[in-house]
C-alpha cells in the first residue's frame, strides 16, 4: 500500500515539477534577437563589458522586442542604446534623452552622441534635449529605461526634479501596458535619498514608493546585478567598488487601462 501511495504521489507531482522547470527555463531563456544584437559587429568594443553588466539578463528583464519604441534616459556612453538600436531594428525607434541640466557635466559624451545618431547603423536613434522637469517623447513608447541615473533626478543640479511629476511624465509617454525599467546603485536600507548627491546611490524603496505613487504597478525585480560584498558606504566612483557596486533593477508597468 505504501509503495502504491508513493507511486500515486510521484505521478501527481511529476507534471508540476516539469511545468515549474519549463517555466524557469522559459523565464531565463534569451531570445534570438537579443543574442543577435549582442553579437552585432558594430558594438564589438562594448562586448568586453557584457558579462559585468549582465547585458543579456537585463535585456530579457526589460522585455524589449523588435519593432518597439524605446525611450532611454541619460544614455551616457551609449552602451545600452547600441543594444536597443540593434534589437528594435529599422521598424523600431530609440529616443535618447539628455536633460539640459547635465550638459555642462557631459559635454564630451553629448558631442560624441550628436555624431553617433547621424551615422549608420544608428539611424533609428534620436537625440532629445529637454529640461529634466519636462520629459516628453514624439510618440508613445513601449519601454522607458534608465541605468544608474535615477538618483540624479534628486540632485540639486537637476532642480532637483519633482519626482512625483516626473513619474507621471514617464507614465504619460508609455503605451498602456508599457514598462519603466530602473537600474541604480543601491544605498543603505532606510537611507532614503541622503546618499544620492554624495555617494550617487539611492535606497531602492524610495524608487518603488515614488513610481507606484505616480500610478505605476510594481511589476518585478531582479538581483542579477546584486553584489553582497558592496558595503554601500563608498562613492560609486571609488576605486574600491567602481564597476562592482550593488545595483537593483526594478520594472514598473503602466496599467493597461
Amino acid at each position: 500500500m505504501r509503495l502504491n501511495t508513493c507511486a500515486i504521489l510521484i505521478a501527481l507531482i511529476a507534471p508540476f515539477a516539469v511545468s515549474i522547470a519549463a517555466a524557469k527555463e522559459t523565464k531565463t531563456a534569451t531570445p534570438a534577437y537579443i543574442t543577435a544584437a549582442m553579437n552585432d559587429a558594430a558594438r564589438k568594443d562594448d562586448a568586453a563589458n557584457d558579462e559585468r553588466r549582465k547585458a543579456s539578463a537585463v535585456l530579457v528583464f526589460a522585455q524589449v522586442k523588435p519593432g518597439e519604441k524605446v525611450l532611454e534616459l541619460v544614455p551616457g556612453s551609449g552602451y545600452w542604446t547600441r543594444l536597443f538600436s540593434a534589437i528594435v531594428g529599422p521598424k523600431g525607434r530609440v529616443y535618447t534623452v539628455w536633460p539640459k541640466e547635465m550638459e555642462k557635466y557631459a559635454a564630451k559624451s553629448l558631442a560624441n552622441w550628436e555624431t553617433l545618431v547621424k551615422a549608420a547603423p544608428y539611424t533609428n536613434v534620436s537625440l532629445l534635449q529637454q529640461p529634466a522637469a519636462s520629459l516628453s517623447a514624439p510618440e508613445p513608447v513601449d519601454l522607458v529605461f534608465t541605468s544608474q541615473n535615477y538618483h540624479d533626478y534628486h540632485d540639486k543640479f537637476m532642480g532637483p526634479a519633482d519626482l512625483g511629476a516626473f513619474g507621471k511624465q514617464v507614465l504619460a509617454v508609455l503605451k498602456p501596458g508599457g514598462v519603466f525599467v530602473v537600474i541604480d546603485h543601491a544605498a543603505r536600507a532606510g537611507s532614503g535619498i541622503e546618499d544620492a548627491e554624495t555617494l550617487h546611490r539611492i535606497d531602492p524603496e524610495v524608487v518603488k514608493k515614488e513610481m507606484t505613487a505616480a500610478g505605476f504597478v510594481f511589476d518585478g525585480s531582479s538581483d542579477v546585478l546584486h553584489n553582497a560584498a558592496d558595503p554601500l558606504t563608498a562613492k560609486v566612483f571609488d576605486a574600491s567598488i567602481r564597476g562592482q557596486t550593488d545595483q537593483f533593477m526594478y520594472r514598473f508597468r503602466k496599467p493597461a487601462k
